[in-house]
């Protein structure tokens, strides 16, 4: 049993203090047993169950508490004492720092097994429905270079690493353009080289600081928010194409065109090259108008025999051949011969209703964002697809009982909603509806737990298909497959 030592506070300078001015403890030689929710390492000390971060199962470790609840406590690790079997060296030179790609030290196999694990945790605890054996979880094929989207900040306040600190030198320029340093918004980390997405993107993002830095190019204050240059983004697909838009905090043309003339003439590969002028608080380019320089204003993605336009402001999935995966499982548990009416809600620009179109009906598909309705059209429309119909909209204002009337009850519902999942009204509007099946793709498998149950009175869970859009992260993606019941809801027996 690890046992409290308060000396380690002063060895450690860590004055944590808890209620009535207690130091919070220190607990030594503490084993890692598990992985939970939002992927936090999991030990047990005295009955407590304490969520730490940056260890896998197996570490032994030293634990400062820096927050008690009556049944958790939350810590940080000051000190690991022997590693797990498990640990493999990180391959990334930013690893920790940057916040992203949180599991490279663990095996790819074993980050599998642990997303399998949550997505049944998440379904049985939060969910409380009966789980059929869940299909073993879709790995990716490429754990590296598979993201075909990235947003880099420009800031004047780079983050300096630990031998930068230590060397007591002063440092004159702090431009740089890169990631966020995790819980510091106005800090960023200067990123030579990112294993998530393929070429160009590093090369792209090299270049255009070197040309800023060397044409003394305001970068952005992102704490007082004034400068020039906001952000970079690099999207790609599988066939190739590429965009680039860069985010400028205001108009001042001459440095503008010369630095997007640069890009140009030195990435002549880039399929579409566009720029915003966001002179508002945040970052969010889709209320912001969407200027055009060279080039195409949008770029295609290929999936089997079908063509998809994706513009600057439209959502795809950020792992293109692990879309393709995710998208054949959704068909697949839909089950369609060519005489259902299927629902598409939150569609994006339409991928998953022309994909399944070819075996349907009919497909409507309902998305909030406007422009990605209008990519969804072009998309029907340039793959011959006529049996499809797309609305914009707020889900819960769209997808009403009007509508329903209007375009037939459904058969099948395919929903694939953002991280908050389904509002409320949206769950009472499929039940009235009430589809034969439901298939609900999800990429956090606790809000469709909690959706699911709702949902559990007029609809049970026959499949379960895990698939890792995201390796080295605690991120798992889930197709829950819900078929109606003429009986009252299924509840686990715990």
């Amino acid at each position: 049993m690890c046992k409290i030592n308060l000396y380690l506070c002063k060895k450690f300078k860590l004055n944590v203090l808890g209620r009535k001015n207690k130091p919070l403890p220190i607990y030594e030689n503490v084993e890692i047993m598990d992985v939970g929710a939002e992927g936090k390492a999991i030990a047990k000390v005295d009955g407590f169950v304490i969520f730490t971060t940056h260890v896998i199962p197996g570490d032994i470790v030293d634990l400062q508490v820096i927050k008690k609840k009556e049944k958790y406590q939350e810590a940080k690790v000051i000190r690991i004492r022997e590693n797990s079997p498990d640990r493999i060296p990180a391959f990334c030179e930013h690893f920790e720092v940057c916040g992203g790609c949180k599991w490279q030290y663990l095996p790819y196999d074993k980050q599998l097994f642990y997303k399998q694990k949550q997505v049944f945790d998440q379904l049985r605890r939060i969910g409380k429905v009966t789980v059929p054996p869940i299909l073993p979880i879709k790995g990716s094929a490429h754990s590296i270079f598979y993201r075909n989207k990235l947003e880099f900040t420009f800031s004047n306040r780079r983050w300096l690493t630990i031998e930068e600190v230590r060397s007591g030198a002063l440092f004159g320029d702090m431009n740089v353009l890169g990631f966020h340093v995790q819980g510091m918004f106005d800090k960023v980390l200067n990123v030579r080289k990112c294993w998530l997405q393929p070429d160009p993107s590093n090369a792209i993002r090299n270049s255009v600081m070197e040309f800023a830095i060397n044409n003394q190019l305001e970068f952005y204050d992102l704490r007082n928010k004034e400068g020039f240059m906001r952000n970079l983004i690099i999207r790609t697909t599988s066939i190739g194409e590429v965009m680039v838009i860069v985010n400028f905090f205001r108009e001042i043309p001459d440095k503008r065109e010369a630095l997007l003339n640069f890009i140009a003439e030195k990435f002549p590969e880039i399929t579409s090259l566009l720029y915003v002028i966001n002179e508002k608080g945040n970052d969010t380019i889709t209320d912001q108008v969407i200027h055009f320089f060279k080039g195409r204003d949008y770029i295609i993605e290929e999936m089997e025999d079908l063509k998809f336009i994706i513009g600057p402001k439209s959502f795809y999935q950020t792992n293109s051949d692990q879309a393709y995966e995710l998208y054949k499982i959704a068909r697949d548990f839909a089950a369609l011969t060519g005489k259902e009416v299927v629902y598409d809600l939150y569609t994006g620009t339409g991928t998953i209703a022309c994909f399944v179109a070819s075996q349907a009906k009919k497909v409507i598909g309902i998305e909030y964002v406007p422009e990605a309705i209008i990519d969804a059209n072009i998309n029907a429309k340039n793959n011959n697809i006529e049996n499809t119909r797309f609305f914009a909209g707020d889900m819960k204002d769209v997808l009403t009982k009007g509508l329903i009337a209007e375009h037939g009850h459904p058969d099948v519902i395919i929903t694939d909603p953002p991280r908050a999942g389904m509002h409320e009204d949206v769950i009472n509007t499929i039940l009235f509806a009430a589809p034969q099946r439901i298939v609900y793709v999800s990429c956090n498998p606790a809000t469709q737990a909690r959706d699911i149950l709702m949902l559990s009175h007029e609809y049970k869970v026959t499949k379960v298909q895990p698939v890792d859009m995201f390796p080295h992260t605690h991120h798992v993606e889930n197709v829950v497959l819900l078929e109606r019941i003429e009986n009252s809801m299924v509840v686990d027996g715990l």
